[in-house]
């Protein structure tokens, strides 16, 4: 079963990953990042590093799943 991820959390990761690509992560966009997948997670009833994995995966290599 996939993981439904909001688009908000998708936008948030987006930012952080070009960030990260840039060099330039702040621990704002960070944290944000991950209270969010928190979040999500607890209210999706799934595993946090599951919901993390699922989104790094779409944001950092889609078409790949």
């Amino acid at each position: 079963m996939a993981i439904e991820l909001p688009d908000d959390l998708i936008e948030l990761e987006r930012s952080a990953w070009a960030q990260i690509q840039a060099g330039a992560l702040t621990p704002e966009t960070a944290a944000a990042v991950h209270a969010r997948v928190t979040e999500v997670a607890i209210a999706a009833g799934e595993n946090r590093y599951e919901v993390e994995r699922a989104l790094k995966a779409m944001v950092r290599h889609p078409g790949s799943e």
